[in-house]
């Protein structure tokens, strides 16, 4: 899969680009390709923005430098995304349907955003990773990288791993304890150390409702709607939850 990103601050993708990504690019399952913007204005100050039509607080992306960027990596030709808190906020629909693509392109807003006619002219995908604001889309960008690369076969060992993680599973993540058994006075619960996988395995289970329940009860709920085909062991841990 081949990611290209156009963003005014290329200096700050090193953050999402080493680790597990780095190595999979490495390996060329990943390939990250980032543009500066800035260097396709025809400003002699490299200049990006410009102040808004109408008035209004701050500036925005002008036209002429992201056409010609998103021009220069044939964007057209595949899927663009525009990081925007207006998009629709991603999910696992998302994410897996992305993770499918040969290629696409991101497009990093700064300030008060981008010129319209960039997004109609090519008609961009707004997406968001909340309701919340950001300085600017890169980090947006990040999360959207990590998270669909993630779903790319040979990222991880294994697809099963990536949708075994918490959300992915229909349930938060039970606590994870490591060496040694007792730090400061705090032990690690004997069921984990006993070597009866099956036991773990329903302990985890009980600590992931227990905690789905208490900080995401819709997502419990949706669990519970969604699971009714369960081992007899599994339905009694759920029941507990359920008197």
């Amino acid at each position: 899969m081949k990611v290209n990103v156009l963003t005014l601050f290329p200096e700050m993708f090193p953050a999402v680009t080493s680790s597990i990504l780095g190595k999979a690019a490495e390996k060329d399952i990943l390939d990250f390709s980032f543009i500066n913007i800035r260097d396709f204005s025809l400003d002699k100050h490299k200049k990006a923005d410009d102040y808004p039509f109408g008035g209004g607080q701050g500036m925005v992306m002008m036209a002429q430098p992201i056409c010609d960027a998103l021009d220069s990596v044939n964007a057209k030709a595949h899927r663009i995304i525009y990081m925007s808190p207006r998009g629709k906020i991603i999910d696992r629909d998302i994410i897996e349907n992305l993770a499918g693509e040969e290629e696409f392109t991101v497009l990093c807003g700064h300030y008060e955003g981008v010129d319209q006619r960039v997004i109609d002219m090519y008609d961009m995908e707004e997406l968001s990773i909340g309701d919340y604001i950001l300085t600017g889309g890169e980090l947006a960008a990040m999360v959207l990288m990590d998270s669909v690369a993630r779903m790319v076969p040979g990222v991880l060992a294994s697809r099963e791993a990536a949708l075994e993680e918490s959300v992915y599973s229909g349930l938060l993540e039970y606590p994870q304890y490591t060496r040694p058994r007792e730090f400061r006075g705090m032990e690690v619960p004997e069921v984990l150390t006993g070597g009866n996988h099956r036991l773990v395995y329903l302990w985890q289970l009980e600590q992931s409702l227990a905690v789905t329940r208490e900080r995401r009860p819709e997502m419990f709920e949706e669990y519970v709607k969604n699971h009714g085909d369960l081992a007899k062991d599994e339905r009694e841990v759920l029941e507990k939850f359920l008197k």
